[in-house]
C-alpha cells in the first residue's frame, strides 16, 4: 500500500494531467497503485479526494508567501508579495495546471480554489493596493481586472512546454527560477503602477 504522501502526490499528477472529469475512479486507482474502491473507501468520494490533494499541495505553497514587510513602501511590498506567489507556484507547477484547467468551469471546485488559493493572495495585497490608490500612485482597479493582471501570468512560471519553445532551458536552477519570478513580478507591478512609481 503506498504512503499517504505518495497517494496525494500521484493524485495531483493525475488531476493535473487528465483534468477532474477524465480522472475516472479506475484510472485514479491504476495511477495510485491501489484497489478500485480505495478512493471512495479512504476519502468518501472523488470530490473529497480532489480536495485532499489540493489541500496537501496548497498548504505548503501558501505558507511560503512572504510576510508583509512594513519597512518598505507599498509598491515594493506589492512586488514582494507577487514575487513570493510566483516563486511558490514555480515550486508546485502541477497546482498551476489544475488551477488553469478548473478556472474555465463554474464548479464547486473553482469555489474551493478561489477560497483557498486566490482570496488569500488578494487579501494579502489589498492593503497596499488600497493605499496606492488612495495616494494616487495607482489607478483604481476593479478586482476582476486586478486578478487577471496578477494571477494568470503565473503560467509563465509553470508552463514548461511553452516556455521551452520560447527558449527557456529544460532545467532551471532554484536561483534562475527565483530570478524569473522576480522579473515577472516586477513587470506585472510596474504595469499596475503609474509612470514614475515603478517597483525595483
Amino acid at each position: 500500500m503506498p504512503s499517504e504522501e505518495s497517494v496525494l502526490r500521484r493524485g495531483l499528477e493525475a488531476f493535473a494531467e487528465l483534468g477532474y472529469d477524465h480522472a475516472s475512479a479506475r484510472e485514479l486507482a491504476r495511477r495510485l497503485g491501489v484497489s478500485h474502491n480505495f478512493v471512495n473507501d479512504r476519502y468518501g468520494s472523488k470530490a473529497a479526494f480532489w480536495r485532499a490533494v489540493m489541500d496537501h499541495a496548497l498548504g505548503p505553497q501558501l505558507a511560503r508567501l512572504p510576510q508583509v514587510d512594513s519597512a518598505v513602501d507599498d509598491a515594493e511590498r506589492l512586488r514582494q508579495i507577487i514575487t513570493g506567489f510566483y516563486r511558490a507556484a514555480a515550486d508546485t507547477p502541477l497546482v498551476g495546471r489544475v488551477f488553469v484547467d478548473e478556472s474555465t468551469r463554474d464548479t464547486e471546485r473553482l469555489d474551493y480554489l478561489y477560497e483557498r488559493y486566490v482570496a488569500p493572495v488578494l487579501q494579502l495585497m489589498a492593503p497596499s493596493i488600497e493605499r496606492l490608490v488612495a495616494s494616487g500612485r495607482m489607478a483604481p482597479t476593479p478586482k476582476d481586472v486586478l486578478f487577471f493582471a496578477v494571477i494568470p501570468p503565473v503560467g509563465g512560471m509553470v508552463d514548461g512546454p511553452m516556455a521551452r519553445r520560447l527558449g527557456r532551458p529544460e532545467h532551471d536552477s532554484p536561483q534562475q527560477l527565483a530570478a524569473r519570478a522576480d522579473a515577472l513580478a516586477t513587470l506585472v507591478v510596474n504595469g499596475l503602477l503609474g509612470p514614475g512609481v515603478q517597483a525595483h
